[in-house]
């Protein structure tokens, strides 16, 4: 975070200083909760991912604070995503695409969200592969 001084780590023209992709839209307990839970096929519920604060120290305690922040998703969360079988992945995308939250964004069509799913997967890949875990940058 000291690298962005707080900001994003993906930002347009500009080389991210992460191995990361762009979750515009895309918060971690709801919108991804939901495609995991498709992919598990379970209901879905807030806790799936189950994401942590890391940073910055103290802001899960101010009630007021509106970010940034950095949360870690679970290992759970990484490995259903990594596990996603790449045959599944137009299914779900489409699936995905209909969810209400996303209904208020104009670029969810299907093969948008299977772009956008297959960057999750890899990159969920990727971090499991090399022991790593799968962080977010949120900003309200």
């Amino acid at each position: 975070m000291a690298a962005t001084d707080g900001g994003p780590v993906v930002r347009e023209g500009v080389s991210p200083v992460v191995d990361a992709v762009d979750g515009k839209a895309v918060d971690p307990p709801v919108v991804l909760g939901k495609v995991v839970s498709f992919a598990l096929d379970v209901p879905w519920a807030a806790e799936l991912i189950g994401e942590r604060l890391v940073w910055p120290d103290g802001a899960g305690k101010d009630l007021e604070y509106e970010g940034p922040w950095v949360v870690v998703l679970s290992e759970h969360a990484r490995n259903a995503l990594a596990e996603i079988p790449d045959e599944r992945l137009p299914s779900l995308a489409e699936r995905w695409s209909h969810i209400e939250e996303l209904s208020y964004y104009s670029d969810t069509q299907p093969e948008v969200m299977l772009s956008r799913l297959r960057e999750f997967v890899e990159l969920a890949r990727r971090a499991r592969t090399s022991g790593e875990n799968i962080y977010c940058w949120i900003c309200l």
